[in-house]
């Protein structure tokens, strides 16, 4: 009887106390890990073997119905897609050889955003030394005050040295300006070009290619001030109080001395030396599609072959555009990415803190690993034992308070 009083009093307590005491909440399995799926991968642009347009001959990668590359007597060209910067063909495209006066097109994209074509410049006798003897020349006289705009129509129109030197003094000097052009080549890059004279007179060891000529013509297209200058064939250059007529050298624009003009033609830079032969740039746009061409040094034909070379190039590229597949780029080399592409990026939920993970990659998946349990350092929540060490201490607490009732009597007596 006693026993079962003493029972039933713990009974009782155990019952109030666990009554009062939150109910243990079941022990759920680790959550399913969480994929979120980002935007579909974009299919895979086509490789382009870098190494390709290093190899000698002709380059060409023709797809079914594509017409033949025409057989020319250049040394080295190459033809390409100025907006996307694909080279659709080439031949010896990294052949190292003088340049001439494509090389004005380099000196162009490094000087003319140093001054605007409003600007006047009073030329001083100074800037008018140590031009190469049989330079072409534009006119230009000590002592005349010209725009530089004037100034840009000498060097893209009549190819003037003189032009070249009084606007390479505005802007540090010769060295400084061969400096400036080596600096701009290697930006862009151009690795073939190594720059002596930035007028483009022959000099030891100065050399550029058909593919760093063909980077700078691109480039050109991209500034207004360049496009705008080399696509244009007269325009009046000053001489004190009256001006003459120049027309530009480049006769695929001109269509002048039996050279047809090539319909949608955007100029650029044409040049010649005797020890660089004939070599152009030259780009066209035909509906949403412009080409840009560089052909160096043919060795067949007159002084025009150059010319015609260069419309067979845009005749080819244009009809076979969409039906070639690429061989290199004129696009500078970017740095690789730290990571391959197509990894996957795990983010880990911690404790008390958000997410820490990369950025996904458009088309990677980001997987969620399940959070971390809790150790006693980082407790939250009840534990699962402690329900168990109530029960406990409520059963201690009613034998004790049984044993207390038992005793009472005796103290009264």
């Amino acid at each position: 009887m006693i026993v079962t009083s003493a029972v039933r009093h713990a009974a009782a307590g155990s019952a109030a106390l666990l009554f009062v005491l939150p109910v243990p909440a079941a022990v759920a399995s680790p959550p399913a890990p969480a994929r979120v799926v980002g935007e579909p991968t974009p299919p895979a642009r086509q490789y382009v073997d870098p190494a390709r347009l290093d190899r000698r001959g002709t380059q060409v990668q023709r797809l079914p119905g594509a017409p033949a590359v025409p057989s020319l007597s250049a040394l080295s060209w190459v033809v390409a897609d100025a907006s996307s910067g694909e080279v659709l063909a080439a031949h010896d495209a990294h052949r190292k050889l003088p340049p001439a006066s494509t090389l004005k097109a380099l000196f162009a994209l490094t000087a003319l955003p140093h001054h605007a074509p409003s600007e006047r410049h009073t030329v001083a006798d100074s800037e008018l030394t140590g031009i190469g003897a049989g330079s072409s020349m534009v006119g230009v006289k000590e002592g005349y005050t010209y725009k530089v705009s004037d100034l840009w129509n000498g060097v893209f129109l009549s190819s003037g040295n003189d032009a070249v030197h009084v606007l390479a003094s505005m802007n540090g000097g010769w060295e400084s300006m061969t400096r400036q052009m080596q600096e701009k080549a290697r930006s862009l890059g151009a690795e073939d070009t190594h720059v002596v004279s930035p007028d483009g007179y022959d000099a030891p060891g100065q050399v550029s290619s058909a593919y760093d000529l063909a980077v700078f013509g691109r480039a050109g297209l991209q500034d207004p001030d360049f496009a705008r200058y080399c696509s244009t064939p007269y325009a009046e250059f000053p001489a004190g109080s009256w001006s003459y007529g120049i027309a530009n050298t480049n006769r695929l624009l001109t269509g002048e001395n039996g050279v047809e003009r090539y319909p949608g033609l955007l100029g650029i830079k044409n040049g010649y030396t005797s020890n660089a032969g004939n070599t152009l740039i030259s780009a066209a746009r035909r509906g949403d599609r412009t080409l840009v061409v560089s052909v160096m040094n043919p060795q067949a034909g007159g002084g025009f072959t150059v010319y015609e070379e260069a419309r067979e190039l845009l005749d080819w590229g244009f009809e076979a555009a969409g039906r070639v597949q690429a061989v290199g780029s004129l696009a500078p080399v970017r740095a690789k990415a730290a990571a391959g592409s197509g990894t996957r990026t795990v983010s880990v939920a911690r404790q008390g803190r958000g997410a820490e993970a990369e950025a996904p990659r458009s088309g990677a998946r980001t997987v969620a690993a399940p959070p971390k349990k809790a150790t006693e350092e980082e407790g939250s929540g009840p534990s699962a034992g402690l329900p168990l060490t109530l029960v406990g201490s409520a059963c201690a607490a009613a034998l004790a308070l049984w044993g207390w009732r038992r005793r009472k009597p005796a103290d009264r007596a």
